[in-house]
């Protein structure tokens, strides 16, 4: 169950491995992601959320624009700090989306994933 953003850069060449010595990868991922997207490499297995694909790119590039900015210390960490608590929240979300899909967990269990 990757996150997404780098994390899941990172972890795609690890699945691409795993496929070549063999195994059957299952991805479970929100329907809804920057990064996470159907492969040869990988099963992916998708659940709904309550969110866009825009909501969720212009909360992190809001942030990212924020990270940068310049000025005073104090007004952009607050800033950056409500940026951190949307983008948070998508993943929030996402997980308590994914634990709501019943069919996907059952489907989950049954497979011993």
């Amino acid at each position: 169950v990757p996150v997404d953003g780098s994390h899941w850069l990172s972890m795609r060449e690890v699945l691409g491995s795993l496929r070549d010595r063999g195994h059957d990868v299952v991805v479970v991922a929100p329907e809804v992601s920057l990064y996470i997207k159907p492969s040869n490499d990988f099963v992916m297995k998708m659940y709904h959320v309550p969110y866009t694909y825009e909501e969720l790119e212009k909360a992190f590039k809001a942030f990212f624009h924020v990270s940068f900015e310049e000025g005073p210390f104090l007004p952009r960490f607050f800033k950056v700090f409500e940026g951190m608590k949307r983008i948070i929240h998508f993943g929030i979300s996402s997980c308590e989306h994914l634990l709501k899909n019943q069919e996907l967990i059952k489907y989950l269990e049954e497979s011993k994933f």
